[in-house]
This record gives C-alpha cells, sequence and structure tokens, in this order.
C-alpha cells in the first residue's frame, strides 16, 4: 500500500526532498539556541564585556532568523508536495474508476466513491504533510533535545527518565482507545453522503409525498452518529493536555529545585544559570515532540483506514480489457448471439441470460418486450460489451466483442439507457458529447430527427440554453429526445433504445421512429419499450420472459402464434377493439 502511493508523489520528488532537508536544518538550529542561549545567560551574569555580549546576541538572532526561514521554506515546499500528491492520488483514483467495466462499478454505492474522492484524500493529504514535516521533525527534536540536554544539565537530565515514560504511555494509551471510534467514522460517512444523494437526487419526490420530515429525521440521525463518534474520540484525545501540562510542571519544579540546589552548593561550577534556562527549554522541546508523536499516531492511524479505502479503488482490476491485438474497425452493425448465456458475478446461483441464440442483419430494426426483471438491459449491455458473456460469444459486424478495441466498439454502438443523464451546461454542449466536431447543421439535424429541434428553438437562448445538472430543467420526454440526438450524432451502427421513449407521447414515439426509417436505414436500430405500438413495425420483435428469448417473429407472425405477444397486444388495445 505504501509503495502505491509512493508512486503518485512523481514530479514532487524535488520539493518533498526539500521540505526534508530544510526540516532537518530547522531543528538542528533550534537545538543549539538554548546551547547559544545559555552561553549568553552565563556571559551576562559574568560580566563579560558589551562587545561579546551584543556578539552573542547577534549570532542568536541570526540563528532564530535562519530557523525561521527553515520553517517558512519547509512549510512552502511541504504545502507544495502535499497538494500535488493529493492532486495525482485523485486524479490516479477518478482515471481508475473512468476504466471500471459496468461490473467494477456495481462493487461499490456512488456516495463511497465521492467520499474515497473526497474526505479520504483530504485525510491522505494531510498524513502526508505530517509524514514529510512533522513525523520527521518530531523524532529528531525529540532525540536531539535528550542528547543536548543530558550534555549540558548532566545529573539533572535525570527528570527526563521519569517523565517521559510516563508522557509516552500515556500518550499511546490515549492514542488507541481513541481509534475504535475514529474507524467507524468512515462508514458512517458513507451512509450519511448516501443519504445526501438520495435526498438532493430525489427533492421532487421528497416534495411530492411531503416527506421533507422524514429526510431531515434520517440526514440528522446519520450526521449525530459521526458527531457521536467524533465527540467520543475527541474526548479521550483531550487528555493528552491536562497530562502534557503535568509533565511540563513536574519538569520545571524538578529543574528549578533541584538546578538552584546544585547552584548554591556547588557555587557554579557544575551548572549554573544558563544551563537551568537551557534545560527548561529542551524539557518543553522533548514534551511538545512527544505530544507531536502521539498527535501524529492518531492521524497516521485515520489515515490509513483511508488509505486502505484508496487502495481498494487503485488495485481494482477493470474486469474488462483490449486483446493484444484489438480490431480497430466495426465492418457494419449485424448483431450474433450464439449459446449466450450470462450472470453478474461468478457467486450467483441463477444466469440472468439462458440459452441465447440471435442473429440481426445489419440496418434491422428490432423490437424487444417483456416484464420488469425479464433481461432486457442485460441482453443489450453484452452488445457494447458493457460486461462479458459467461459462456457462448457475441458478434457485431461479424467479430466477437471480445477482439475489438473497446472505444473502436463502443463508438460504433450509441446506447440511450433508461436512466437518461444530461450534464450542466448548454444544450450544444450537451449534444456534443455524442461527436465534439459535429457542426450545428449536423445538431440541427440530430434534433429534427429525435423530434427535440421544435421544443430546443422554443426557448428563446434555443442551442444556447443552459442545462442543469441531471437535465432538472426540462421535462422527461424532452430530456428523453435530446439524449436520442446525441446518441445520434456519433453516427453510429447500431442504435440502441432502451425504454428511452417512455416519457413522450405516441405521436412523437412514432415520428422518431419514421425518421430512423428514412434517414438512418443501414444502422441496426434495438428499441426495449413497454408499448407494443413503439415496435410493432419493426423486421424482429422479441419477446423475453425469466432471461430468455421466448418468442419471436414480425407482427403478423406473433399475433398468429397466440401467445404472450397477443396478450400483451390485446391489452394494450382493449378499448380499441371493443369500439371497433
Amino acid at each position: 500500500m505504501i509503495k502505491t502511493f509512493v508512486k503518485c508523489i512523481r514530479e514532487y520528488k524535488l520539493p518533498t526532498i526539500l521540505t526534508l532537508f530544510f526540516i532537518i536544518l530547522e531543528v538542528f538550529l533550534e537545538v543549539l539556541i538554548p546551547t547559544r542561549t545559555a552561553d549568553l545567560v552565563n556571559a551576562i551574569k559574568a560580566g563579560d564585556p558589551m562587545g561579546g555580549v551584543v556578539k552573542m546576541g547577534l549570532i542568536l538572532v541570526a540563528m532564530a532568523l535562519l530557523s525561521l526561514c527553515c520553517g517558512g521554506s519547509a512549510g512552502f515546499m511541504g504545502a507544495k508536495a502535499s497538494a500535488g500528491f493529493a492532486k495525482n492520488v485523485r486524479g490516479d483514483v477518478f482515471r481508475r474508476i473512468q476504466s471500471f467495466s459496468f461490473e467494477n462499478i456495481d462493487k461499490y454505492s456512488t456516495a463511497s466513491l465521492v467520499t474515497r474522492l473526497t474526505t479520504d484524500i483530504t485525510n491522505v493529504q494531510m498524513a502526508f504533510m505530517m509524514t514529510i514535516r512533522a513525523a520527521v521533525r518530531a523524532p529528531l527534536m525529540f532525540v536531539f533535545s535528550i542528547v543536548m540536554a543530558w550534555r549540558m544539565g548532566g545529573s539533572l537530565a535525570a527528570t527526563f527518565l521519569v517523565i517521559v515514560p510516563v508522557l509516552l504511555i500515556g500518550l499511546i494509551a490515549i492514542a488507541r482507545k481513541a481509534m475504535p471510534a475514529f474507524h467507524s467514522v468512515f462508514r458512517r460517512y458513507d451512509r450519511m453522503n448516501e443519504s445526501i444523494e438520495e435526498n438532493v437526487r430525489g427533492m421532487r419526490v421528497v416534495k411530492g409525498f411531503a416527506r421533507e420530515n422524514y429526510e431531515k429525521e434520517k440526514f440528522a440521525a446519520a450526521s449525530g452518529s459521526i458527531a457521536k463518534d467524533f465527540t467520543k474520540a475527541e474526548r479521550i484525545v483531550a487528555l493528552n493536555n491536562p497530562l502534557m501540562t503535568l509533565c511540563m510542571n513536574f519538569n520545571m519544579v524538578f529543574v528549578l529545585l533541584v538546578g538552584a540546589k546544585l547552584i548554591v552548593t556547588n557555587q557554579g561550577r557544575t551548572i549554573d544559570v544558563g544551563q537551568i534556562s537551557a534545560m527548561l527549554t529542551y524539557g518543553m522541546q522533548i514534551l511538545m515532540s512527544l505530544m507531536m508523536i502521539s498527535m501524529i499516531y492518531v492521524m497516521m492511524t485515520i489515515s490509513w483506514e483511508s488509505m486502505k479505502r484508496i487502495t481498494e479503488v487503485l488495485k481494482e482490476e477493470p474486469s474488462l480489457h483490449n486483446p493484444e491485438n484489438p480490431v480497430t474497425e466495426v465492418a457494419d452493425g449485424s448483431i450474433d448471439f450464439t449459446d449466450v448465456s450470462f450472470k453478474y458475478s461468478s457467486e450467483a446461483e441463477k444466469n440472468a441470460l439462458e440459452d441465447i441464440d440471435l442473429h440481426i442483419p445489419s440496418g434491422a430494426t428490432v423490437g424487444i418486450l417483456g416484464g420488469t426483471g425479464s433481461s432486457k438491459t442485460t441482453l443489450i449491455q453484452l452488445i457494447p460489451r458493457l460486461y462479458d458473456v459467461t459462456e457462448g460469444s457475441v458478434k457485431v459486424g461479424g467479430v466477437d466483442v471480445r477482439d475489438y478495441d473497446l472505444n473502436t466498439l463502443r463508438s460504433a454502438v450509441s446506447v440511450v439507457l433508461q436512466k437518461n443523464q444530461l450534464f450542466s451546461g448548454t444544450v450544444r454542449e450537451n449534444l456534443r458529447w455524442g461527436d465534439p466536431d459535429a457542426t450545428d447543421e449536423e445538431i440541427r439535424e440530430a434534433c429534427k430527427l429525435a423530434q427535440a429541434d421544435e421544443f430546443v428553438l422554443a426557448h428563446e437562448e434555443g442551442y444556447d440554453r443552459h442545462i442543469e445538472q441531471g437535465g432538472t430543467n426540462v421535462s422527461g420526454g424532452q430530456r428523453q429526445r435530446l439524449c436520442i440526438a446525441r446518441a445520434l450524432l456519433k453516427k453510429p451502427k447500431i442504435l440502441i433504445l432502451d425504454d428511452s421513449t417512455s416519457a413522450v407521447d405516441t405521436r412523437t414515439d412514432a415520428l422518431i421512429r419514421q425518421g430512423f426509417r428514412e434517414y438512418i436505414p443501414e444502422t441496426t436500430k434495438i428499441i426495449i419499450a413497454q408499448r407494443v405500438a413503439s415496435v410493432e413495425d419493426a423486421d424482429l420483435i422479441l419477446v423475453m420472459d425469466n432471461g430468455r428469448i421466448v418468442e419471436r417473429g414480425t407482427h403478423e407472425e406473433l399475433m398468429k402464434a397466440g401467445g404472450i405477444y397477443q396478450e400483451i397486444y390485446r391489452q394494450q388495445t382493449k378499448g380499441g377493439e371493443e369500439d371497433a
């Protein structure tokens, strides 16, 4: 895991190394300053000439300024290194998520991925900053201060044999006690983010059912759980301060009492006032170093959990890969399913698709009907290789989809899914997701085919109208038509509409299908629908049930067969037939 994160430093190695260099130099100067201060105090006490005292004072000022510059430089370089490191980690995680197949994405909730990209990476950034600064500074300061204190104070440094073990044991006990609460916070963050995401996305539903109070209570419960865990942890960590104060006061009293006695009894021959002041300073440095080490321990433990969650994403191998010598051209829109069976995971007890054999010639129009859960969407997701088949093969243009370059295959297949997604930006920017180089004329032509041109131009801003995130400021039918237009701009060899005209009226639906027949006759069109009217003029109609194709044929053939299709047709046209 550490190796994974070290690789993310990359171009920020120099700022990282410079941070360490400046920290070491700063610690060296800070440890020397008390020694020079002791010499200055003793010189003043001894009545040395003013010139010598001023010179020693100027040296102290220069050392302090140099230490300040080193600290400032370390802060500047550390901020640059940690921010750059976090940028690289965030970029690596985001790119890894973009490479995921649907199978990989199914393992994580959206809220969990957002938490990992935000809160977890922020924790790791802070840990990195602490590692290259405090985690180097505190141990060095601790060791150097003890060495210098022993060198200057001799037996007086025995005080550290008492307070260091007491403080060290106390801080470790406090940190270990607080850890379980910090560990549980991240899972609670995921649940809270899921609550927020659901509420924001479903705001209209919440208000439509007057469930605002319920959502407030749900959020308050999630937020309260986080606050409870943090409060528990912070209460324990807060014990650091009184423990630290106790040790500092003990050190001060011991050094002053014992030091004063030694000065009086030995008349300053073994230890003098300057050494006592230095011992007090070194004592403070040692105790503050221990305090910082304990905080580093707490922060590192929190960050370790974040690091594991981030590494989990970075180590997640995409289940779909390009072959070694991929095919980079799709000949036509023909589709062949041969003995295809599929299940979403190896642990699944039942196949989602079973024994699918199907041939669709290029340019054909295919309609798919079936009840909820009959695996209609699962079937079409195998065509652009959003999932790989468990058994059998799927061919597009006569080539197994697993032999294609993924970008080539998916560029040749346009899928308008059930959940139509528009992004924040103008209508034109959204449509150019289909083709970034599309001209205004091509955009209008696609919108005309999708029956979207009229309502777009009805708005005063036309194609420059701003679309809110998720397309919340357009109706469901308008959103569907814009998504169809966007798919058409790809000029695909295969166009798949997954129940994507359900929100438009039957007349508009008919006009869209008429446009397809007239303007893109060579494109293979697959239409998943709930309305028989949307597929009755198709070249081939499939009826699916429980992951199998139970009926196939044209409208006339299926009506004669007297099966499920005929039953659906009669249910949807019952009133009209009785009137006739």
